[in-house]
C-alpha cells in the first residue's frame, strides 16, 4: 500500500506556471505507474497525465499535451507535473494516483488533492 500527499498547488495568474509535486510513502512508488487528475467545480474528474514505473513511458490528456510535462524520482519516491501556459481554465483540484500499470485507469490509491486557481 501507498500514500500520497500533493504540494505546490496555489494561485497563479493565466499563462503562468506551477509544479505540482506529489510524495509517496509506504510502498516504493517505483511499484506503481503514477498519474495525475483533475476536478474542477460541477466536472468529473479527468485524466491529466501518467508516467510508467520506470519513467520511459508518459501519457498526456490533449487538453494539457505540450503545456504539461510528467516526471518521477523513484529514489526520492516523489512525482513532479510542470504546468505551463496555464488557463483559467486549468482551474481545479489536482490529485496524485498510483495505479498498477501506465493508463488512464484502475487507478487504486489516491492522494487528497491540491488546489489550482488561474486567474484571468
Amino acid at each position: 500500500q501507498v500514500q500520497l500527499v500533493e504540494s505546490g498547488g496555489g494561485v497563479v495568474q493565466a499563462g503562468g506556471s506551477l509544479r505540482l509535486s506529489c510524495a509517496a510513502s509506504g510502498r516504493s512508488c517505483s511499484s506503481y505507474a503514477m498519474g495525475w487528475f483533475r476536478q474542477a467545480p460541477g466536472k468529473q474528474r479527468e485524466f491529466v497525465a501518467a508516467i510508467s514505473r520506470s519513467g520511459d513511458s508518459t501519457d498526456y490528456a490533449d487538453s494539457v499535451k505540450g503545456r504539461c510535462t510528467i516526471s518521477r524520482d523513484n529514489g526520492k519516491s516523489t512525482v513532479s507535473l510542470q504546468m505551463n501556459s496555464l488557463h483559467p481554465e486549468d482551474t481545479a483540484v489536482y490529485y496524485c494516483a498510483a495505479a498498477p500499470f501506465l493508463g488512464r485507469h484502475s487507478y487504486h490509491y489516491w492522494g487528497p488533492g491540491t488546489q489550482v486557481t488561474v486567474s484571468s
